[in-house]
């Protein structure tokens, strides 16, 4: 009977140290991009981890806004939202609560990536993110048959007539108002200034309809055209042309002579998240040396620490190290923050381009 009784208060702490372990354990839950939370750095996580379960969600920044927006920061610890749209959110939604710098590791971020986004995704000079991933849109041209293409809008050169292709969405508006020596983004603050700004892009950008061949939608849309032969340059996000170099060296990432159009994707708390520390060591994992080259295989793109390109994967790091000079990396167009009314305005101008004749 001892033996019984024993066997059984065994059992029953170990019943009772699971069950409590259970309690302790924290769901973080990642309001993120599609590519990055892969799989495999989730569970290399977790295994270092095993009191955090990871749950992903996979969106975009409209996404983002309106899902946290509709329950007041609640749902969610850990979101990515796009650095300029950070800050007009939480000034209309009061939808994130600031970041405590000292607990991530920022000495492995690109000083000048941190202050950018500190800057554009602050509001009363309270920090509300830090960065995490970041490229740029700028061309692909095949450099043997258009090797004349310097700036956003050669694409519209008549000499290309019929293989030529471009993106129609705010990009391409941005990306030639500063070809025509604007810069849209401090015309932002001023909508009328800013309209007449893009009343000439339009003008420009349908003038190019009977140059261009297509408006292509998607990374795989713009692939077949390029690698078909069928398209010789267009506007492109870097990740695209870097994927299509490895494919064919002569497809080649072109940085715009008045300079890309830079992003950068961040790490901003919501207001009402539940797992603080469960986030910051999310954050400091995904920063680590070990680790950059698994979020890179993921997503093509570039994480902001200082190493980030070093770190890149195999042929990758060859590819966009060769794509950017220094000067190229000093004349990227980082994204400003998003005023009241900007896109409204974009959105109207990019329906008469389609519209035009």
């Amino acid at each position: 009977m001892k033996l019984l009784a024993s066997k059984l208060l065994a059992t029953a702490a170990v019943i009772i140290a699971a069950s409590a372990g259970a309690a302790n354990a924290e769901t973080l839950r990642l309001l993120t991009w599609g590519s990055y939370a892969p799989d495999e750095v989730i569970k290399l996580f977790e295994a270092e981890y095993p009191d955090i379960t990871v749950e992903a969600t996979f969106s975009n920044n409209e996404e983002m806004v309106a899902k946290l927006r509709a329950t007041g920061g609640a749902g969610f610890d850990l979101a990515q939202p796009g650095f300029n749209r950070v800050a007009a959110a939480q000034q209309e939604y009061n939808i994130y609560k600031p970041i405590d710098l000292s607990r991530i590791n920022t000495d492995a971020l690109r000083p000048d990536f941190l202050e950018q986004v500190k800057q554009v995704a602050a509001v009363d000079g309270v920090v509300y993110s830090v960065p995490h991933m970041w490229g740029t849109s700028g061309l692909v041209v095949d450099k043997t048959k258009a090797p004349e293409i310097k700036d956003w809008l050669d694409i519209c050169d008549p000499q290309y007539e019929g293989r030529t292709s471009m993106r129609l969405k705010r990009s391409i508006l941005v990306g030639s108002a500063f070809a025509l020596g604007y810069n849209p983004y401090e015309a932002y603050a001023d909508l009328d200034e800013y309209g007449k700004i893009l009343d000439e892009v339009a003008e420009k950008l349908i003038a190019c309809k009977s140059v261009i061949k297509t408006y292509w939608t998607g990374g795989d849309d713009l692939a077949n055209l390029m690698t078909s032969g069928e398209v010789v340059a267009s506007d492109t996000w870097d990740s695209t042309a870097f994927k299509l170099n490895q494919q064919n060296p002569d497809l080649v990432y072109l940085p715009p002579k008045s300079g890309t159009l830079g992003w950068i994707d961040t790490f901003t708390l919501p207001r009402k998240g539940e797992a603080d520390d469960a986030a910051y060591k999310w954050i400091n994992f995904v920063l680590r040396p070990d680790i950059i080259p698994l979020i890179s295989a993921s997503t093509g793109s570039i994480v902001a620490t200082t190493n980030g390109i070093d770190l890149l994967p195999g042929d990758m790091k060859t590819t966009v190290a060769g794509a950017f000079t220094e000067a190229d990396l000093a004349n990227i167009k980082f994204a400003a923050r998003i005023l009241p009314g900007v896109e409204d305005l974009e959105g109207k101008v990019l329906e008469r381009i389609k519209a035009a004749n």
